[in-house]
């Protein structure tokens, strides 16, 4: 079995569905129905069925490979639901009037 590297260079891949499937096999976890999410890495790292089912997205605390994490440049709907304890330090910040927080820049 040849594997797969799912996170290259920090930035997670989408999995094809036949390469999600030949893994469930592998773990002896049945695929029939696609199961919407395959936890993997002690919950470290989640594969999400898209809502077309022809890819999974790869959601880590640090990243996700759904387009919508790619076109806003942080987190998405799936960092946010399966790893609800990242928030980013600046929502806890007392802040400014208007809700800005100054010179602060996300890094």
């Amino acid at each position: 079995m040849v594997e797969k590297t799912l996170l290259a260079s920090g930035s997670p891949i989408t999995q094809r569905i036949d390469a999600v499937k030949a893994l469930l096999a592998w773990k002896q976890v049945s695929s029939d129905p696609l199961p919407q999410e395959v936890s993997l890495d002690s919950g470290r790292l989640v594969l999400v069925l898209s809502k077309k089912k022809d890819c999974y997205y790869v959601t880590t605390a640090n990243g996700c490979s759904c387009p919508a994490a790619t076109y806003h440049h942080g987190p998405c709907k799936h960092q946010k639901k399966y790893f609800p304890q990242e928030e980013n330090i600046r929502d806890s910040l007392p802040g400014w009037p208007n809700g800005l927080h100054g010179p602060v820049e996300v890094i």
